[in-house]
């Protein structure tokens, strides 16, 4: 009973960091130069998942700007919000899944304590 309880906190928790990527990816859209981070979910033994952050390195679109030295070529930032957004979409349901499975798991542990008693 309480592994599953502790499945989907670890679950909550990675959830969590994924959407504070991406929340800030979007923040940082138009900083020049900003490389985007991406948090994949890797499987905890003995159970649970946890959130793994890296930062992508691939170079931003560059353009010429006016800069006070003159015309410069600048570097843009790597993030995409047509990846952003569908991302945390999901993750908000990702979210909202193992928040079900707390309660359900609660629900079942009171449940279960009521009986004993």
């Amino acid at each position: 009973m309480i592994s599953g309880i502790h499945s989907a906190l670890s679950g909550l928790t990675a959830i969590q960091k994924k959407i504070e990527a991406n929340v800030n990816n979007v923040a940082n859209v138009n900083t020049d130069g900003y490389k985007k981070i991406r948090v994949t979910l890797q499987e905890q033994e003995p159970h649970g998942i946890e959130a793994v952050a890296r930062q992508i390195q691939t170079p931003g679109p560059m353009v010429y700007e006016q800069t006070a030295t003159g015309e410069a070529l600048v570097e843009k930032s790597n993030v995409e919000l047509s990846e952003e957004l569908p991302s945390m979409m999901l993750s908000r349901r990702f979210f909202q899944a193992n928040l079900k499975t707390m309660q359900v798991r609660d629900e079942t542990l009171g449940n279960l304590l009521d009986i004993k008693s």
